[in-house]
Parts: C-alpha cells; structure tokens; sequence
C-alpha cells in the first residue's frame, strides 16, 4: 500500500495550489480520507476529510471556504485544493486514510495508511 502525494512548493499568498495523493494497493472508495499539515515546530492539525459512508467534505475552521477536498476514484487519488493560500497555511501536508467513519475530530480515529509530506511554502 502507497500513498504518494505531491503538488506542494512555493506561492506567494492569495495563490493557489492543488495537492494530490495517488493511492496504491487499496481503493480510495472504501475509506475515509482525511488531510493534515503540520507546521514546523507546531502540532499536526486535520485540515479536511471527506467521509466514506455518505460522502460529506468538513473542514477546519481556518480554511473553510478556502480549500477542497476531493477524491477520484477512476484515478484512485485524492485532492486538496487550496485557494487563497495565506502565510500561515506554509506547513507540510500529508494526506491519510481509514476504514472509520464519521471520523472528523473524532477521538481515538487510528488512520491505517499515511502518505509521505509535501511540502507548501507561502511567501512573497
């Protein structure tokens, strides 16, 4: 199993970025996915999710309205656009799935795959 993400670098802020996390060895549909960032030095913060059993995108508060999660299943991968992109959105993201549902903010989630970090920088 593999989850190789990519789409990260560097934007100045108000720019745009679209985040992909290809999946290997399992099928996307049968897992709820969730996407985090951890900034240096900070604690690691679920920035979306999208719910396998009905399919409903949430959000941190910080970048509702801003970012979007996807997924394809044809293409069996994951997406995290994220619009308007601000200085404090720089962190490395990471992209995770799990067989749980109704998993936003949920206590004791254990997520089964994670993908390696890519990283987003916005500076000007």
């Amino acid at each position: 199993v593999q989850l190789q993400a990519s789409g990260g670098g560097l934007v100045q802020p108000g720019g745009s970025l679209r985040l992909s996390c290809a999946a290997s060895g399992l099928t996307l549909k049968d897992y709820t996915i969730g996407w985090f960032r951890q900034a240096s030095g900070q604690e690691r913060e679920e920035v979306a999710l999208i719910d396998t059993s009905n399919e409903r995108a949430y959000y941190l508060y910080l970048v509702e309205g801003r970012f979007t999660i996807s997924r394809d299943i044809a293409k069996n991968t994951t997406y995290l656009q994220m619009n308007n992109l601000k200085p404090e959105d720089s962190a490395d993201y990471f992209c995770a799935v799990t067989r749980s549902v109704h998993a936003w903010k949920a206590p004791h989630v254990v997520y089964d795959y994670w993908g390696q970090g890519t990283q987003v920088t916005v500076s000007s």
